[in-house]
């Protein structure tokens, strides 16, 4: 039985099938139509886009998450930067995460809608929608430009931003709580703002590897997840031989995870300890030797402050918000390079990952109560509060 794989391309075609044993769908008439010369693929008859009832609420799904996205890390970036007290490191830190997550709203989430909706009101779809090349009425080639070369690097570079971004959070919160005294040393803004540059441009130089370092792929918006996404191109009905090197996302993403996870880990533990140490204290068990050197009066003295063992409980939350979003993808990935279609999953998957971006603020309502003032204040006509009102 045929599947089409719906992201893979052969060059002066626009689509390409391949025989696999794993097939959620089946061809139809139209699909081979869309395959005959000079015809543009027509769009598959997915779970999120199959009637006009389902392609209408899952426009509506996009554009409400766009506008939640928007607004949300809107919000967030002006309470940063009308807060004095968040000129931190950590302030840095949460206006990249909230950069990265707003240009997913204003660039990738806003082109799927105008994919969507040209293929709900035109006739056939958009020249440019699989392939980034067609054949004229005289038979010739003609290239055209694709617009997912660029907003399928956007939305990779800005995943890949994310977590590594969090992964700076998580160390800038550690130095805090396991070197309370040397914190103000070691993490000072031009260190901040320097790895926040290293880790944008490191982050969009692998979401490019694979048009770097390979020429067997391309960028197309795929019918499956209606996103832009990396396009195998297939010879002789075979994957190229280079296509694990779409497994560096999923690697590069879990080995920030598993650091993220090990730092926390650390952190927890030290914070676990003081709290012990603490708890003794007020019980007086440790009366006796707790002022001598290296007892509980040393621990005391060194003890990480409330709102540095609160920031690094909101930053495991945003790590494990972003790993459960994540995840889906990796098992994407993961089949797609085994051979695998998996086309409704690859919906889910995409979008649920789409949504993380708006999740941040709603971290930041409700954990961080400095933040909660900040948008009081940014939807108060009275501006005079914020003088006298103090952290």
């Amino acid at each position: 039985m045929t599947a089409l794989l719906p992201n893979a391309s052969i060059p002066g075609s626009t689509a390409a099938l391949m025989v696999a044993t794993d097939c959620p769908f089946n061809l139809t008439a139209d699909v081979e139509a869309g395959l005959r010369p000079g015809n543009s693929l027509a769009p598959l008859c997915t779970l999120c886009c199959c009637g006009f009832l389902n392609r209408t609420l899952t426009l509506m799904f996009m554009v409400t998450l766009g506008f939640a996205i928007i607004v949300g890390n809107v919000v967030t970036l002006t309470v940063f930067v009308q807060t004095r007290q968040s000129r931190t490191s950590q302030g840095y830190l949460k206006v990249s995460l909230a950069i990265a997550d707003m240009m997913v709203g204003v660039l990738v989430v806003p082109f799927s809608v105008y994919t969507e909706i040209s293929l709900m009101v035109a006739s056939a779809p958009p020249i440019w929608y699989q392939g980034s090349s067609t054949s004229s009425s005289v038979g010739e080639l003609v290239s055209l430009w694709q617009p997912c070369m660029l907003i399928g690097p956007v939305f990779a570079g800005c995943t890949l931003v994310s977590i590594s971004t969090i992964f700076l959070m998580t160390l800038e919160r550690s130095v805090a709580i396991l070197w309370p005294l040397h914190k103000d040393a070691l993490v000072t803004r031009r260190r901040t703002l320097l790895l926040i540059l290293f880790s944008w441009a490191a982050s969009f130089l692998l979401a490019l590897a694979p048009l770097i370092f390979s020429s067997n792929f391309t960028l197309e918006y795929n019918e499956c997840s209606r996103m832009c996404n990396y396009s195998p191109l297939l010879f002789g009905g075979h994957l190229p031989p280079d296509i694990n090197i779409l497994l560096l996302f999923p690697a590069f993403d879990f080995t920030l995870l598993g650091g993220t996870l090990a730092v926390n880990i650390v952190s927890f533990t030290s914070i676990r300890r003081y709290s012990r140490k603490r708890k003794l204290l007020s019980e007086g068990s440790l009366s006796d030797g707790g002022g001598g050197i290296g007892g509980g009066g040393g621990a005391c003295a060194h003890r990480p402050s409330f709102s540095d063992i609160k920031a690094a409980k909101t930053i495991s939350i945003l790590t494990f918000a972003f790993t459960a979003s994540f995840s889906p993808i990796a098992v994407f990935v993961l089949g797609n390079v085994v051979g695998y279609t998996w086309c409704n999953f690859s919906f889910f998957a995409f979008w649920i990952l789409t949504g993380n971006s708006c999740c941040n603020v709603i971290i930041y309502s409700v954990r961080d109560q400095r933040f909660r003032k900040g948008v009081a204040l940014l939807f108060q006509r009275d501006q005079s509060p914020p003088h006298s009102e103090k952290p």
